[in-house]
């Protein structure tokens, strides 16, 4: 198992679960993921779930982008450092992800998806980032869809791009 840590900066995150609740549900969506792409390492990751306002703050810090987004990851390490990091540190701290409230439950709602599942797409997401994946490049794009798909199909989730 690895070790997954929850903050939650907005209360009404705690609408849907508790603290405890989201503890385990976030948990097993990461250790999941981790599963189906075969992490073996120890690791740790945070979550942060918090509002459209801090995430907007923290998209234009470190992204320049001044607007919220429903998920950002902060990557401890570059894709190429990853396999290296392994060596060196036990368990490894693979970074965080952070999810804005509002943002996910408006784009659940357009999309006509369960806010659950579309919270499960994103920390899926979330995580895969923090592994090095990435979707700048059509064939990555491509890759890292596929991958979430499968991912989801492992929780129980139908495919989220059809």
């Amino acid at each position: 198992m690895h070790e997954v840590s929850i903050q939650i900066a907005d209360e009404n995150w705690l609408s849907w679960y508790t603290t405890e609740e989201w503890q385990d549900r976030l948990s097993q969506i990461i250790n999941g993921t981790l599963k189906v792409v075969e992490w073996k390492h120890p690791s740790e990751i945070s979550v942060l779930l918090t509002n459209n306002s801090h995430s907007q703050e923290l998209n234009l810090a470190y992204r320049e982008k001044d607007k919220p987004t429903n998920v950002l990851s902060f990557p401890t390490f570059s894709k190429e450092e990853l396999e290296k990091a392994t060596s060196l540190q036990s368990p490894l701290i693979l970074g965080d992800i952070v999810l804005a409230l509002e943002k996910v439950l408006n784009e659940a709602e357009e999309q006509k998806k369960s806010f659950l599942h579309h919270i499960t797409h994103l920390v899926v997401h979330g995580t895969l980032h923090l592994l090095g994946y990435d979707h700048q490049e059509n064939l990555e794009a491509e890759a890292m869809e596929n991958l979430e798909i499968n991912i989801l199909d492992n929780l129980g989730i139908s495919n989220p791009y059809q």
